[in-house]
C-alpha cells in the first residue's frame, strides 16, 4: 500500500465534499444571543437532493437532541446563533443530550424530543429493537480514528492479528467500524484481537505503555494523541469503499415523519445547510461552538472539522443505500442479527422527506 499523509487525505476528502450517563433531556440555554441575530449572515442554499429551499408558512417548535462534547456536531451546535433554523420559520430547542443510545431513541420515539443527531453505527443496533425514529439524512463523513504507537510496530491493519486495541466502549461506532474493517482484512475481529475498555484520557496511556497496540475513538481525543506524538494514524473511517459515506445521521420521531413531512424536511434541509456553511466557513464554526465545547480550542476545532466531510450528506435512496451497506457489514461482524434483511431494514428505518 502506498504511503500518504492521511490527514492531508482527510482534509482533502472533507473539501470534497454518546458516552452517556444522566436520564435527563438537558434544555440548553438559548445560546446567548437572539436566534436569527446573524440569520443574513448567510444566503440560503439548498443541499443537493432536497429540492427547493424551505420556509414553512408558521412558525414551528421542535427540540433537538445533541451531545455538546462531540466537534462534528459543532455546524449543527452553531446552526441556532447564524440562522440556519429561523430561515426555516423553525423555533428549535437544542437539547443537550447525555444518556444512553437506546434512551436517546426511545426519547424521540415517544416524542420528548422531536429528532436528533448522532452515529449511525451506534443507533442501528439500537434501531433494530424497533423504535419509531426515522432517519432522513446522512449529515457528513469522518469523525472515527485508529491509531497505533508512533514508535511501535503496527503499520497495517494486518499487523493487528493476535494483537490487543483500546477502546471506551465495546458497542462504540469506532469499535463496530474498525471490527468491519478488519473482517475486510481478513481478521476475525471477535477472536484474532482482544478490544479492552479504557477510559478517553487513558488510550494514550496505554498505548504508551504497550498495554495495547491500537486505541480506537472519535475526535477530538483521537486528534490530540496524533498532534501530541504519541500516535500515528493506522486507519479512520474515510478508507476504501467507505470514503463517500456517512457516518452521523438525522433521526427523527416516525410520528412526525408521517404526520407533518414538510417540518422535517425543512429541518433537515436547515442541518445540513449548517453543514455546507462548516465547509466553507470552519473558522466561524469554530469560533462559536467555544461556547459549548468542553476543553478545546478554535484552532483545534476548525483543524479537525476540516479532517471530516462536512460537505457529503445523503438523502433518499442515496441514505438507504448507505444503511444499506453498513447493516450488511455488521451482520459479517455479529452485530446486526443474521436474520435480518439489510435492504428491508434500511428502508424501514430510512424516510424520504424531500420527495
Amino acid at each position: 500500500m502506498a504511503a500518504f499523509d492521511p490527514l492531508t487525505r482527510r482534509r482533502l476528502l472533507g473539501m470534497a465534499g454518546i458516552t452517556l450517563a444522566s436520564p435527563l433531556l438537558l434544555s440548553l440555554p438559548r445560546l446567548g444571543f437572539a436566534a436569527d441575530e446573524h440569520a443574513a449572515h448567510h444566503t440560503p442554499q439548498e443541499p443537493a437532493g432536497t429540492g427547493e429551499f424551505i420556509r414553512l408558512d408558521a412558525p414551528r417548535a421542535l427540540k433537538l437532541a445533541v451531545n455538546l462534547n462531540a466537534v462534528c456536531l459543532a455546524p449543527v451546535v452553531i446552526a441556532h446563533g447564524q440562522g440556519f433554523f429561523k430561515q426555516h420559520n423553525l423555533d428549535v430547542e437544542l437539547v443537550n443530550f447525555g444518556n444512553s443510545t437506546e434512551v436517546l431513541l426511545e426519547a424521540i420515539a415517544t416524542g420528548k424530543a422531536d429528532a436528533g443527531v448522532g452515529m449511525a453505527l451506534r443507533w442501528l443496533k439500537a434501531l433494530e429493537q424497533g423504535f419509531d425514529v426515522k432517519l432522513t439524512a446522512g449529515t457528513h463523513g469522518g469523525c472515527l480514528r485508529l491509531l497505533s504507537a508512533a514508535n511501535g510496530g503496527v503499520s497495517t491493519l494486518e499487523a493487528l492479528k493476535g494483537k490487543t486495541i483500546g477502546v471506551t466502549d465495546m458497542a462504540s461506532p469506532d469499535r463496530n467500524f474498525f471490527s468491519i474493517l478488519l473482517k475486510k482484512h481478513g481478521i476475525d475481529p471477535v477472536r484474532d484481537v482482544e478490544w479492552r475498555l479504557y477510559p478517553a484520557d487513558l488510550l494514550g496511556t496505554a498505548l504508551e505503555r504497550s498495554e495495547v497496540q491500537a486505541v480506537s475513538g472519535s475526535d477530538p481525543f483521537m486528534y490530540r494523541l496524533i498532534k501530541s506524538g504519541v500516535a500515528r494514524e493506522l486507519s479512520t473511517n474515510l478508507v476504501e469503499a467507505y470514503a463517500n459515506l456517512s457516518c452521523c445521521v438525522v433521526g427523527v420521531t416516525g410520528k412526525l415523519v408521517r404526520e407533518d413531512k414538510r417540518v422535517v424536511a425543512a429541518l433537515t434541509q436547515a442541518i445540513l445547510e449548517a453543514h455546507d456553511y462548516s465547509v466553507q466557513h470552519p473558522e466561524v464554526v469554530a469560533k462559536g461552538f467555544q461556547a459549548y465545547a468542553l476543553n478545546t480550542s478554535t484552532e483545534e476545532v476548525q483543524a479537525i472539522l476540516h479532517d471530516h466531510t462536512h460537505g457529503h450528506h445523503a438523502v433518499g435512496t442515496a441514505l438507504t443505500a448507505e444503511i444499506t451497506t453498513y447493516v450488511t457489514d455488521l451482520k459479517t461482524v455479529e452485530v446486526i442479527s443474521q436474520g435480518t434483511d439489510p435492504l428491508a431494514f434500511a428502508k424501514e428505518i430510512t424516510a424520504d422527506v424531500f420527495s
